[in-house]
């Protein structure tokens, strides 16, 4: 199913969420950011959503601009970044401060190459760990794009794309049911 066809497959009550899908997707809806950006996010935040038919539509919708690299690159953030959220978020929340102190341990090799570029790793890396509510991530993968001039309207554009993805992803499952 292409991504039109499940827009127009939310409810009426989401009427909101078609309007916005349109616009976080496009160029213009998304300040700051690039067509490669805009669906390397879009495709990690649908993974992290966990709706399978909705990450097969943004996957076809990323493939019209990402190489078959920067596709398994933008997995790979969606991957380690749902191994990475639920760590450092628990060792955050813990009032023990012990553990934020001690070293993880935890093998993230894909990020010293991960096949797409850098910039487009951490915008989708803080849109996962937004869905995944790593407020550890967040700010640490926000302090990296801002270092690297990337804007505040690029940052609010990745934490849009992930918003209402998931929040499109959550509806048509619900849906669905």
């Amino acid at each position: 199913m292409s991504l039109s066809d499940l827009r127009n497959s939310l409810p009426d009550y989401a009427k909101d969420l078609k309007l916005n899908l349109d616009s976080v997707l496009s160029d213009a809806g998304a300040q700051g950011l690039d067509g490669k950006q805009i669906r390397t996010i879009a495709l990690a935040s649908a993974i992290a959503s966990r709706y399978q038919p909705l990450v097969a539509a943004i996957e076809a919708f990323a493939a019209e601009q990402l190489s078959p690299e920067e596709l398994d690159g933008t997995r790979a953030a969606a991957a380690v970044m749902a191994m990475n959220n639920i760590y450092y978020r628990a060792t955050h929340l813990i009032q023990n401060q012990e553990y934020g102190q001690l070293r993880a341990g935890l093998r993230m090799n894909i990020m010293a190459n991960p096949g797409i570029d850098k910039m487009s790793f951490e915008l989708a890396s803080l849109a996962v760990s937004a869905i995944n509510g790593c407020g550890a991530c967040m700010d640490s993968h926000e302090r990296v794009l801002r270092k690297h001039e990337i804007s505040a309207l690029g940052v609010q554009s990745a934490l849009k794309i992930g918003a209402v993805v998931h929040a499109v992803a959550v509806t048509l499952e619900q849906s669905a049911a």
